[in-house]
């Protein structure tokens, strides 16, 4: 062990792309880690990323101090990636401390064209960084000719940005070996479906097509027009909902990004039914469970309008992503960007494992019982009707 420690070691500097510690020996433990370097006050740290069912924590760590992270962590652990530059090391570790390493040199269309992101909170360097030529962003009005970002719309530009971190992470999670399907429900004036194809297609060569769908023709046409004008033929906008929407088989990922109310409800549905391997989604506008919600004990909540709100909101979250377990995703919970520019800012994100949640769906059901809530994935997944028989909810077995 002290061997594959001590050539960690040699990879720990701005061209590491990234560690990724997995396969924990124990169910209890932490599922994985990954490791990557930004900087911190101007200091080159490495920022560890621990992640749980639902839940990411975090520890930054100077370079001397990895090594003893490392010694803790690694013999509860049966498989280690690093990517650092051309060259990727995978290693699967022994009970005893042994190490089985192999060592191959990747090609440099495998490598990402982009700088490693160093920069940390205000030195954050972004993927679609100020200065580059980015014909959308342009014409939509968050870069100006030259290159520079539109001050009023810096927001919208660190959420465009943000997005993309996501979709950086979830690109291992997808097939390889052939054109890629995403579908992105709800899809309004496009920024982030643009900036997704730009990331993926134009700057990464992925091969890869998007279906952009939303009700409003007149915004479809015009991000039509767009993505025609930039030459981006594997690029669609479709006018549509999403509940009825048919027209492929077999999807990859779907993106669902503040779709009103339970619009992300049918788009989670259809994720889910074509076996999508990661969904995206940044619900919005949870109004269905606030119509529905009743609760004697509840009334220091329910006496309030606001917090009465936020609380069916937050049921109405962790019912979808619980709901998304049960259906054989691991989920998480996570923050899209922060508060202080947006209140919708949490970000449900689920990667196909194939296992159900074996108690997720008794936790729904236990929750929703009490406060008499009808979730629409709930029915959705469970193929009642709720208008017929309510209460079925609570006791039938899932058909999913």
């Amino acid at each position: 062990m002290k061997k594959l420690i001590d050539r960690i070691d040699g990879y720990l500097d701005e061209e590491l792309s990234g560690i990724t510690i997995s396969n924990p020996r124990k169910a209890e433990e932490i599922r994985k880690y990954t490791i990557r370097p930004i900087l911190l006050k101007q200091e080159l740290v490495f920022q560890v990323a621990g992640y749980t069912k639902t839940q990411v924590f975090h520890e930054n760590l100077k370079a001397h101090e990895v090594s003893d992270w490392l010694a803790d962590h690694l013999p509860g652990y049966k498989q280690i990636q690093v990517r650092h530059g051309l060259e990727e090391m995978n290693a699967l570790l022994g009970k005893k401390g042994n190490a089985s390493i192999k060592i191959r040199k990747r090609e440099a269309s495998e490598a990402s064209p982009l700088p490693v992101r160093l920069s940390h909170n205000k030195q954050k360097n972004y993927i679609l960084k100020e200065g580059m030529d980015i014909p959308f962003l342009k014409e939509l009005g968050v870069m100006t000719g030259d290159g520079k970002i539109v001050r009023s719309r810096y927001d919208k530009y660190r959420q465009i940005n943000r997005f993309l971190e996501f979709i950086e992470d979830v690109i291992p999670h997808l097939p390889k070996g052939r054109e890629l399907t995403i579908i992105d429900f709800g899809c309004g004036k496009s920024y982030l479906t643009f900036a997704m194809y730009y990331y993926l297609k134009i700057l990464m060569g992925y091969p890869i097509r998007i279906i952009g769908l939303d009700l409003k023709k007149n915004v479809i046409e015009v991000c039509q027009k767009l993505a025609d004008s930039y030459g981006y033929d594997r690029l669609t906008f479709l006018a549509g909902s999403i509940e009825d929407y048919e027209g492929v088989d077999q999807v990859d990922m779907v993106v669902t990004l503040h779709a009103c109310d339970t619009a992300t409800d049918y788009a989670l549905y259809k994720a889910v039914r074509w076996g999508a391997k990661v969904i995206l989604s940044v619900p919005c506008c949870q109004h269905e469970l606030n119509g529905q919600i009743r609760s004697d004990i509840f009334e220091p909540i329910m006496d309030y309008g606001l917090l009465k709100e936020r609380f069916s909101a937050l049921a109405t979250d962790g019912i979808r992503a619980k709901l998304l377990e049960a259906a054989g995703y691991d989920t998480q919970i996570l923050e899209f960007i922060d508060m202080e520019h947006t209140p919708k800012n949490i970000l449900i994100r689920g990667v196909l494992s194939g296992t159900p949640g074996k108690e997720a769906m008794d936790q729904v059901r236990k929750m929703c019982e009490p406060f008499h809530f009808r979730p629409t994935l709930l029915s959705l997944m469970t193929g009642n009707e709720e208008k017929k028989d309510p209460e079925s909810l609570y006791r039938k077995e899932t058909t999913l």
